[in-house]
């Protein structure tokens, strides 16, 4: 077996909870050392991008319709793109201290994604390309490089690039080895982000998979050790192509390099460091070139009528407890949930099937389900689960695998966290594993969570559209939940755990609006 693979699958194993002994970490709070949440490149031209917070958008529901009018690139609209994707939604105050919310899910609100863009010449900002940093406390740009480049003539007028970085520290502070996980998990999250705030505007999105992660790490300047902290530096993730309309057409990104260095310096953003060799060693591991999977067509679904789309961006939040006496939803909202996960995360198959946990959800009996959102792989989970699952098929994509009370099952296995057992269900998030790992290579193991963090932000969302709550859950016991399903080998493996329900505002924290200082 590939070495790199060798060092995913002892990675994967060694971080797993147990009800005996999680994955290791630092074993408390280091308050002292906690990370800056703001990465900045000194020496760097900073443009201030207008605030879009009047800006009008569509209903939610709409901007998943192939005939949204695309708006043209502008200052506005990459403003608007950023800060409803990455940018602030709001600011939380205990009256001492304040703290900030974004757009996008983070594990415990640490964000280590950074968002860079690589603009063509536009008015307000250069008459040259641009590879530029999104600096979300102050929204604004931080120009990294300025060249010509006449990749522009060959793409769709108003197309631009976006990618997304890692910094690992800022999780690592927290959740010790295990903290590789999460940070995969939140390029997702993020990515989803930049998804649905380009759907506002119109604009098609399409991942770049032909570069592979030592090219895109140059052409950011990620290679350049002298520009970062070497205990803070970025790993990059994924390229994005934004443009006004769908575009199949082979890009020749090469044409993206220039020789002009870059001068700005990033922040220190921690001053004392945990070493964990393991997280290294996956690090490295997955630093390579993803591979072309099969690509799929994405699936229209209906939706009710809802707000506007940015005030479901902003409203979006992680709720930290549920309302145990209100748990009941239609079914409707909990299938429309369901559905909207289909669309593929990056035009590929879907590798992640949902199992979910029934708690009171309209016309259902409480029970296990699972949600098939790539229907090739049900034999193989037919097979490679418990057989005395029932699979009564309940609608499209829907099976009922056995009918119990299962609240405390789901509480359990999300490390004993009662947002698992308290609102109207929870789900684990199944991917398959050990095959595609072996078939598509190791930078497959990122893409992995990718997909799942996307799927967790939508599903955030489609709650929000619906009134209602929802929680990422990162801790939950891997192989306790593995054994309930009847899993025997890891051709599939649970990556991420969700739950929606009612949560509970704590009416001691004032809500703020962000961007205060720019009023």
């Amino acid at each position: 077996m590939d070495k790199n693979l060798q060092t995913i699958f002892k990675y994967h194993e060694e971080t797993k909870h147990a009800q005996q002994k999680y994955a290791r970490s630092l074993g408390y709070m280091d308050w002292a050392n906690q990370p800056n949440p703001y990465r900045n490149y000194m020496g760097s031209e900073e443009i201030s991008l207008p605030l879009a917070d009047q800006n009008a958008t569509p209903p939610y529901h709409l901007i998943f319709e192939n005939d949204m009018p695309s708006a043209p690139l502008l200052i506005d609209s990459i403003s608007q793109f950023l800060q409803f994707s990455m940018g602030l939604a709001a600011i939380k105050s205990d009256g001492q201290n304040e703290w900030a919310l974004r757009c996008n899910a983070s594990s415990g609100n640490l964000h280590p994604s950074e968002a860079y863009l690589i603009l063509p010449p536009l008015n307000s900002i250069n008459k040259q390309t641009t590879i530029s940093h999104y600096a979300p406390k102050n929204h604004s740009l931080e120009i990294l490089k300025t060249y010509d480049c006449d990749i522009w003539k060959s793409l769709p007028e108003g197309s631009f690039f976006v990618a997304l970085s890692s910094i690992l520290y800022r999780e690592i502070w927290k959740y010790g080895e295990r903290a590789f996980r999460y940070t995969q998990l939140d390029a997702g999250h993020a990515a989803r982000a930049l998804h649905i705030s380009a759907k506002t505007l119109g604009w098609s999105h399409r991942h770049i998979n032909l570069i592979d992660d030592a090219a895109l790490s140059k052409l950011f300047g990620f290679d350049d050790a002298l520009r970062f902290n070497e205990n803070e530096h970025e790993i990059a993730d994924m390229l994005l192509l934004i443009t006004p309309s769908n575009y199949e057409a082979d890009v020749d990104f090469t044409q993206l390099y220039n020789d002009e260095k870059f001068n700005s310096i990033a922040n220190a953003i921690a001053s004392n460091y945990q070493k964990w060799p393991l997280i290294s060693e996956v690090e490295q591991a997955t630093f390579s070139a993803p591979r072309q999977r099969e690509k799929t067509q994405d699936i229209a679904i209906k939706r009710l009528p809802s707000a506007e789309a940015k005030d479901i961006i902003l409203k979006r939040r992680s709720a930290q407890v549920m309302d145990a006496h209100n748990t009941h939803i239609s079914y409707e909202s909990f299938f429309t949930m369901l559905q909207s996960t289909l669309e593929s995360f990056d035009g590929a198959q879907n590798a992640v099937n949902l199992f979910i946990f029934v708690h009171d959800v309209a016309t259902l009996k409480a029970g296990l389900y699972m949600f098939v959102r790539n229907e090739t792989q049900l034999d193989a989970l037919k097979d490679a689960m418990q057989t005395i699952f029932l699979w009564e098929k309940i609608d499209t994509n829907l099976y009922a695998l056995s009918y119990e009370d299962l609240r405390e099952y789901a509480k359990a296995f999300s490390c004993t966290q009662s947002i698992a057992s308290d609102g109207a269900f929870s789900l684990g998030m199944l991917s398959s594993f050990a095959d595609d790992l072996l078939q598509n290579g190791p930078h497959r193991y990122k893409e992995m969570y990718w997909e799942c963090g996307a799927i967790g932000q939508q599903l955030y969302l489609e709650a929000t559209a619906f009134g209602l709550s929802a929680t990422g859950i990162g801790c939950f016991l891997d192989d306790a939940m593995h054994q309930l399903l009847g899993l025997r080998t890891n051709k599939f493996q649970s990556l991420y755990h969700f739950t929606v329900g009612r949560g509970l505002t704590d009416s001691r924290l004032l809500t703020l609006k962000p961007y205060a200082q720019r009023d």
